[in-house]
């Protein structure tokens, strides 16, 4: 049955889905599910919680995505999250990167469906929030449909219900993971029929997504579509979601969302978060307008002058504006 809460994700991302780009990107989509950053379990008991999992409350539905392999600790943080109130724990079984290899978590353990259980099983018993899983469709030469069938199907017995499916298999060595992002062939047959295979689990399709309005379509054959790097370098795109996706109002228009983002930059400011670390999450604003070079330029030259602040975002969109 379709789980209207994940019809449509914004993709953690490395480097670019923090706090900061996710209040931008709510601007966009009231609906959108958003998730954070990759933080690694140890790193929520043993660091800087604020920073790690600070977040503004315009942010939710929001879900923290961990990385680890350790039972014990994956459920503690987990339960620190979701105390912080969290909407979902998201566990990283898809990163193929030489780092978290080496760290035993990420895409290697989709050749441990038993400890993958083990994990979820005991995040689960800690928090009363999803506990999802976010993997690929196989790695190196584990790579059937049993393969991957197997994986869910122990999964979903120790609880799991929602199942986040990048739909290209992962090489663990030889390919850089920006490779493993795109050189393995797409199949999302292998995500439609695993959704047909467990039609009780919730199934969202991840990887090459690049059209709002044509990925529709996938929903026909499974329950969600999450979006990552068209929907950072085109945020525009996210205007569209919330009609689309959840029958709700119209697509606003562009200068409503340069209204509500000097809101958020004034807010912003008084916080005392640089203007640097809001302008590079917005710099694909323009994407494909006219204007487009206009905005990028006047926000990155003026970004660092010491009164960049709301004015400077009015000044780039005026000029741009202006140009279409």
């Amino acid at each position: 049955m379709e789980n209207p809460n994940w019809r449509f994700c914004v993709a953690p991302m490395m480097d670019w889905t923090d706090s900061v780009c996710r209040r931008f990107h709510r601007l966009l989509s009231r609906r959108a599910r958003l998730y954070t950053e990759m933080v690694h379990a140890n790193a929520v008991l043993h660091g800087d919680r604020d920073r790690l999992l600070g977040f503004d409350p315009v942010e939710h539905p929001l879900a923290l995505q961990l990385g680890g392999s350790d039972p014990g600790v994956l459920a503690q943080a987990a339960r620190i999250a979701a105390e912080r109130g969290y909407d979902e724990i998201n566990l990283n079984v898809g990163c193929p990167s030489d780092r978290v290899q080496s760290g035993t978590f990420g895409a290697c353990l989709m050749a441990e469906p038993e400890r993958v259980a083990e994990c979820v099983a005991a995040m689960r018993a800690e928090v009363d929030v999803p506990v999802t899983v976010k993997h690929r469709i196989g790695i190196d030469h584990q790579d059937s449909d049993a393969d991957l069938r197997a994986f869910v199907e122990r999964v979903a017995q120790a609880g799991c219900r929602q199942f986040i499916v990048h739909a290209r298999k992962a090489w663990l060595q030889g390919l850089s993971p920006k490779d493993n992002r795109e050189k393995p062939p797409l199949d999302y047959g292998r995500v439609y029929r695993l959704k047909q295979e467990f039609p009780e689990l919730t199934v969202v399709l991840n990887g090459g997504l690049n059209d709002v309005s044509a990925a529709r379509a996938h929903l026909d054959r499974v329950d969600g579509v999450m979006f990552g790097r068209h929907a950072y370098h085109q945020p525009t795109s996210l205007m569209a979601v919330d009609a689309l996706y959840f029958g709700e109002g119209g697509i606003p228009e562009l200068d409503e969302v340069i209204a509500d983002l000097l809101h958020l930059t004034a807010a912003l400011q008084a916080e005392g978060v640089p203007m640097a670390r809001l302008v590079r999450h917005i710099l694909g604003l323009f994407h494909g307008r006219p204007g487009a070079r206009q905005w990028r330029r006047t926000l990155t030259e003026g970004v660092q002058r010491q009164d960049a602040g709301p004015a400077l975002i009015e000044r780039a969109a005026a000029a741009c504006l202006q140009t279409a």
